[in-house]
Parts: structure tokens; C-alpha cells; sequence
């Protein structure tokens, strides 16, 4: 099989995800299946992996469905909503909470099968090249971000684009853009991102998770013996919780490079920005929720998933961080 990706080869985060996927079902299959990976722009520009594998070019591709909201417009649900699920429940949804049968359902009239197969976590809310003291200061602002966070951003007055990942930095530094966000501190040090802007703002209420998917073609997959599947399907779950893992730790390590030895500067989104955000993405679900039928019906999902795990997430996680702290 041939995989095609979003990344750069070897990305801290998702670059390093997709490789070690593709060695996984090799190494697991004894070599009956082999998965040769292919880096953005290497068969296919970053931002054209979807169609890739839907035309029969590669058998398996590996991106953030963030990038296909043209293309399905509910795809972006499935990296992370604005103000929606953390990492643990993003994978409570889709595994537990109906969200991959609305997946699959999505992407079935392209001939791809979805699977969660990495996450970076957190995100954070991205780099600034000047300090945000206002909802005013949005106004007119450049910025890199793609999916359901750039139209709340939009809504706000910002004017947000969809960049490649190999191309932030130069938009970032040649001043295309005034801010720009991406993952979290391991992928976004190693992107370089501070030596074009040092204000690193918090939180990333329009990524709370970062689910990366593995594109499955389906006429390949069924091609498969039933061990075959069965592989594939294990090493998209195994990586999903091993990248997190991976991800939380070494965001860890970078963030402490980033403030102690780069001079990056970490800012708290103002409160009135927060709060602009958190109001327009409510209005920017329920416009996304009249697009279609099977819109409507993803988004149905991830509500009700945010809504049945929010008490629980209260008091374990919210009331632990408090006492912890």
C-alpha cells in the first residue's frame, strides 16, 4: 500500500504517528501487507490526501479531517470541535457514543473508510506575533486556521485561511499571516514557530483535541483477508493511544524549551475574547447543523456526546485539576 500524508516526514506528532502506523501493519502482517509512506508534496500536496486515496492514487492516507470541510462539511467535527470534546472524550464518542457509525456514514459515498489513528492532544491556542488586549484586536487579523475554529474566528472578525503545514512558518515570517496555530508545543517547536512570533496563547478553545485519521480506501480494505483487517484496523487503535500518550509528554518537554530558552511568551486569551468565541461557536454549530441531513446528524451526535460526558468531566477532571492545584 502506498500511504499519503498531511506532514512533513517525521513531524514531531503526527509525522512520526503516520511512519510508525505504516511500520506497524507492516511488522504486524509479517510483511503480507506492506505500507510505504509518502510525505506531503512527495505524490500529493498536503491538502489533497482526502481525495487521494477516494481516486484510487493511494491506499491509505494519513491527515486531520479538519481539512475536508468543503468536501463533507461535518469532517471537521472529527479532529475537534471549538469548545467541544477533550482528547478521553473525543474517543469515548466515536468509539462508545455512536461517533464512528456517523463517521463511516459521512465518508462512505468517497470510498473511505475513517479511523481515529493519532492524537496530539491539547492544542494550544496559537502564536501572535502581536499581544491580544481586546475582542478589538481580532479585527482584521490574518490568521492560519482551518476548520470550525476559523469561521468562529471569522464571526469574531479575524480573517482566518487555510495553510498547508509545511507553509506556516513561511507565511508566518514573510508576514502573510499575522498568527497562526497548528498542534501543541512538541510539533509546533519543531515547525519553529517562535522565531516568527513569541506571543503563544491559551486556551485552544477551537481545537481541544487533536485527532489525526487514517483514510482507509475502501475497495482496498475489502481486497483484504479478514487478518489482514483485523491488523489494520488494531494499529490505527494502537497508535491512536500511544501518539496521545507520546504527545502529552513531549508537549510537556517543549513548552519548558519554548518559555525557558526561546523566549516564547505565554498570554491567556482575554476573557471577552473567550467568551465572543464560546457564543459564536454555539451559532456556528447550529449553521453547520443546516447544511444537510447527515450534517444535522453529526452534529447531533457530537452535542449529545458533549452533553452526557460534561457532569462526569466536572467533577473528576475539573474538581482533581482544582484540589490538585
Amino acid at each position: 500500500w502506498r500511504m499519503v500524508t498531511s506532514w512533513p516526514k517525521n513531524l514531531p506528532g503526527p509525522g512520526v504517528t503516520a511512519q510508525r502506523l505504516a511500520d506497524s501493519i507492516t511488522a504486524m502482517s509479517n510483511g503480507r501487507l506492506k505500507v510505504k509512506l509518502y510525505a506531503a508534496g512527495e505524490i500529493v500536496p498536503a491538502l489533497e490526501v482526502f481525495p487521494a486515496v477516494s481516486g484510487g492514487t493511494a491506499q491509505i492516507g494519513h491527515t486531520a479531517s479538519l481539512f475536508w470541510g468543503g468536501k463533507v462539511p461535518a469532517a471537521p467535527l472529527f479532529t475537534a470541535g471549538p469548545f467541544g470534546l477533550t482528547p478521553l472524550e473525543h474517543i469515548t464518542w466515536v468509539n462508545h457514543g455512536g461517533g464512528q457509525a456517523v463517521w463511516d456514514k459521512l465518508y462512505a459515498p468517497f470510498g473511505i473508510k475513517p479511523y481515529m489513528a493519532g492524537n496530539t492532544g491539547f492544542q494550544m491556542g496559537g502564536w501572535f506575533k502581536n499581544e491580544l488586549k481586546s475582542l478589538a484586536d481580532l479585527r482584521g487579523l490574518r490568521i492560519r486556521m482551518p476548520g470550525l475554529g476559523g469561521e468562529v474566528m471569522r464571526r469574531l472578525g479575524a480573517s482566518p485561511v487555510t495553510i498547508a503545514p509545511g507553509e506556516i512558518l513561511t507565511a508566518l515570517q514573510s508576514g502573510t499571516i499575522d498568527a497562526a496555530e497548528f498542534l501543541g508545543p512538541s510539533s509546533d517547536f519543531a515547525m519553529g514557530f517562535y522565531k516568527a512570533a513569541k506571543f503563544y496563547y491559551t486556551p485552544g478553545w477551537h481545537e481541544p483535541n487533536g485527532t489525526g485519521e487514517a483514510l482507509i480506501s475502501k475497495s482496498a480494505l475489502s481486497a483484504l483477508p479478514s487478518d489482514l483487517q483485523a491488523i489494520v484496523e488494531a494499529a490505527c487503535a494502537a497508535e491512536n493511544i500511544l501518539a496521545l500518550g507520546e504527545s502529552e509528554w513531549q508537549n510537556a518537554t517543549r513548552l519548558k524549551v519554548l518559555v525557558d530558552e526561546k523566549g516564547v511568551q505565554i498570554r491567556d486569551y482575554p476573557t471577552e475574547m473567550v467568551d465572543a468565541a464560546r457564543a459564536a461557536a454555539v451559532e456556528a454549530l447550529d449553521a453547520l447543523a443546516e447544511r444537510d441531513a447527515l450534517t444535522a446528524e453529526a452534529v447531533t451526535s457530537f452535542k449529545a456526546a458533549s452533553q452526557h460526558l460534561h457532569d462526569w468531566s466536572e467533577i473528576s477532571v475539573r474538581k482533581f485539576l482544582a484540589a490538585r492545584s
